[in-house]
């Protein structure tokens, strides 16, 4: 049984975490495959968007407890195993983010910790009504600090801080309203939602959408000023490619666009 599965149809490739027995925790060997999916992902220009989900109960419970510990049991104690093991979670993480294509996280019964960070890192989260989630390391000893880059990046920060030293959930509404996610719906529907708007976006231009991500998360690194003079240029570039002509030529001619993609 792999612990990835991957689906691609119609311009949409779906990653599916697959380890309900552990929750679908972000283990070795979990981390390892979805950052080696999603390289493989980044070269197809066939594949527009991606929906991430999780099989069994719950979406992802964040790292695997059971396999951290036992990397205590090296000379150091763990010391080298962990800043490893964070290091190539980060680097997944990243991924994500540098994707040419938009990820849709498909949320649902839990995500917790890593599992949480995960669902910030996506570009867009849809989740089923009742979903939990939480950075709740802190509740074991261990404060979420890796999946606080994330989330607070996401949220407001009273409200990421909270979450990060109390160890409470908040369930969907309460995501909505923080911004988290982008919708909730019923269990019964999710996985036609996220599909739905994964096939949205791969309706559109791929290279308009790859260039247009890329200076999303550049352009939040810059300031203001910065920002327009970088995004201007990246204006220019998407202007001079001939499929965006096209688009233009239609919708002046009251057509559908005959894109290459």
């Amino acid at each position: 049984m792999a612990i990835l599965e991957r689906e691609v149809a119609n311009g949409v490739a779906h990653l599916r975490l697959n380890a309900p027995e552990r929750l679908n925790a972000l283990s070795d060997e979990m981390i390892s495959a979805l950052h080696s999916a999603l390289d493989e992902i980044a070269d197809d220009n066939s594949v527009r968007a991606v929906v991430l989900s999780g099989a069994g109960k719950a979406f992802c419970a964040g790292h695997d407890l059971k396999q951290m510990t036992a990397g205590r049991q090296a000379e150091d104690g763990g010391a080298a195993y962990f800043k490893d093991l964070f290091d190539r979670c980060a680097a997944m993480m990243a991924r994500v983010q540098s994707l040419p294509q938009p990820v849709i996280a498909q949320v649902h019964g839990i995500a917790t910790a890593a599992g949480c960070q995960l669902v910030a890192t996506c570009d867009m989260a849809v989740a089923a009504q009742g979903t939990r989630f939480g950075v709740n390391g802190v509740n074991i000893g261990l404060f979420c600090s890796t999946p606080m880059v994330a989330l607070s990046r996401n949220i407001p920060r009273k409200q990421a801080f909270e979450m990060l030293t109390t160890g409470t959930f908040i369930e969907a509404d309460k995501a909505i309203e923080l911004g988290l996610i982008n919708r909730a719906v019923p269990m019964d529907e999710l996985a036609q939602e996220a599909h739905a708007l994964a096939t949205q976006v791969a309706a559109k231009l791929g290279s308009a959408v790859r260039i247009g991500k890329q200076a999303f998360y550049a352009q939040l690194e810059m300031p203001v000023a910065q920002a327009y003079e970088f995004t201007g240029d990246v204006m220019v570039h998407n202007m001079m490619r001939d499929d965006t002509a096209e688009g233009i030529a239609a919708f002046i001619d009251k057509r559908d666009p005959n894109w290459r993609q």
